[in-house]
């Protein structure tokens, strides 16, 4: 009688250690959805102007958007180094507002990404400009944004135009 109640006594602590490791794990596992949730929109390099509207952002919340400046929507400042310019995806626009000096490559038609923060889903005070560095590159994310709005094409006729 001794030894089944040794055995089921084993038995009983073997299925305690398996409870408190599928317990475990599903812990680790929770933590780590948990964590992956949280950090999803931070690890996003940029936001293309489509991202920010259908996203929840709050206005003055900093982060990244990138496009391509739109023909004849950059208006050169007078006096102050105040550059108004709107940033396209193919889809939607973003008017960007940057004080300072811009990149030496940056030009109309070409892809940027822009740091700073927004102000509503209109308007995006930029802290910095990111220009492409030669005429062959455009960011891997700034060409799937446009391919994926279908504008791809039309960027290409445009870049060739230009040389």
């Amino acid at each position: 009688m001794n030894e089944s109640l040794g055995v089921s006594r084993i038995r009983f602590q073997k299925r305690q250690r398996l409870l408190a490791l599928l317990v475990g794990l599903m812990l680790v596992g929770l933590a780590l959805s948990l964590t992956l949730n949280a950090l999803e929109d931070n690890i996003i390099f940029f936001y293309s102007p489509t991202d920010l509207r259908e996203k929840s952002i709050a206005p003055g919340e900093h982060v990244r958007v990138g496009g391509l400046v739109e023909n004849g929507s950059w208006i050169r400042p007078t006096r102050n180094t105040s550059h108004k310019f709107v940033i396209t995806d193919g889809a939607n626009k973003i008017t960007a507002i940057y004080k300072g000096i811009l990149p030496d490559l940056f030009r109309e038609g070409q892809g940027v990404v822009l740091e700073g923060t927004l102000q509503d889903k209109e308007k995006f005070i930029a802290t910095e400009v990111l220009a492409k560095h030669d005429e062959n590159y455009m960011p891997r994310e700034v060409a799937d944004a446009l391919k994926k709005a279908g504008y791809w094409n039309q960027f290409i006729e445009k870049s060739q135009d230009v040389k």
